[in-house]
């Protein structure tokens, strides 16, 4: 009798799936590169004694959304699963909610401050699609090289074989949660409510159905109501490190905030078209879930229009 031969360490596949798609490992490192360069201005302006103005509101903004995830776990409790078409809907609401934010609270701030910082509207976009691009690179490398599983696509990403299932369920989630802590930072790096405000509460109410719809996905597969719910709720602590670490990312010098509120837009608008939307289309809802979006961004639109 033969035996399997042992799942390949995550290096080996690691190198596997480098070869397999270089132009995504070169992206992934373009992105990472850029931002240790935006991180390191950070730190040298921190050894100078300048903190970030914003870097206090960041962590409550980061805060609020591991809030809003817990508090969205929590139904899982007691439900084992929502109807498919409603949380189809609120999966839908909350893209909606992630583009109108990436819209009108990074992008628009970023092309305002581009201007200002280059004296030039063209160079100020300039500087925010680079952001754009280095976000969708990230992303991409992250999604490519990541070992993580989604309840409609299986697992997926390099190693993923010698990972346990609540794991590559954890690393999808983080996935999600990442830019949005990132979003936080980035769009307080310079405490200006305005900007920071409309951002956080949209993420904030996003992640409730995000944090409820995570917890069912777990419950489905077999995890108990409390590893389900504790894993989710815990995955909201990546929001207040990633506000960490976008506040370092926009503080360094001035073309580092437009540069870093594209960043984040092309993070959170990769999240949506790549994972969010298509998972809300994939059980025949596809109308309803846009409806859920279009409310979602509308709902949206109002609040940055009320709290900015």
């Amino acid at each position: 009798m033969q035996l399997d031969s042992p799942a390949p360490g995550y290096l080996a596949a690691l190198r596997v799936q480098v070869a397999q798609a270089p132009f995504s490992a070169a992206g992934l490192l373009l992105a990472l590169v850029a931002i240790v360069v935006l991180l390191v201005m950070s730190v040298i302006q921190l050894l100078a004694g300048s903190a970030p103005v914003g870097l206090r509101y960041a962590l409550l903004g980061g805060a609020a959304g591991l809030a809003g995830t817990a508090l969205g776990a929590l139904p899982a409790l007691a439900l084992r699963r929502l109807p498919q078409r409603i949380e189809d809907v609120l999966l839908g609401l909350a893209a909606g909610m992630m583009l109108a934010a990436s819209s009108f609270s990074l992008l628009l701030p970023g092309l305002e401050a581009g201007a200002e910082v280059l004296g030039s509207k063209p160079l100020g976009a300039a500087l925010v699609v680079l952001g754009l691009a280095l976000g969708v690179l990230l992303m991409l490398g992250l999604d490519k090289f990541t070992p993580h599983e989604h309840e409609g696509s299986g697992p997926c990403g390099a190693g993923h074989e010698r990972c346990g299932r609540i794991w590559l369920f954890v690393f999808a989630i983080a996935l999600h949660n990442l830019p949005e802590g990132m979003a936080i930072g980035v769009a307080f790096a310079q405490g200006d409510l305005a900007v920071g405000l409309p951002l956080t509460t949209a993420i904030a109410l996003q992640d409730i159905p995000e944090g409820l719809a995570v917890a069912l996905a777990l419950r489905s597969v077999g995890f108990s109501s409390f590893v389900a719910v504790s894993a989710a709720a815990l995955s909201g602590l990546l929001e207040p490190l990633g506000a960490l670490l976008g506040v370092g990312l926009a503080s360094g010098f001035a073309a580092a905030y437009p540069v870093g509120l594209g960043l984040a837009a092309g993070a959170m608008i990769f999240v949506v078209s790549h994972e969010v939307i298509p998972e809300t289309h994939r059980n025949g809802h596809q109308t309803a879930a846009t409806l859920g979006l279009m409310a979602g961004f509308a709902l949206m639109m109002v609040l940055d229009t009320t709290l900015g």
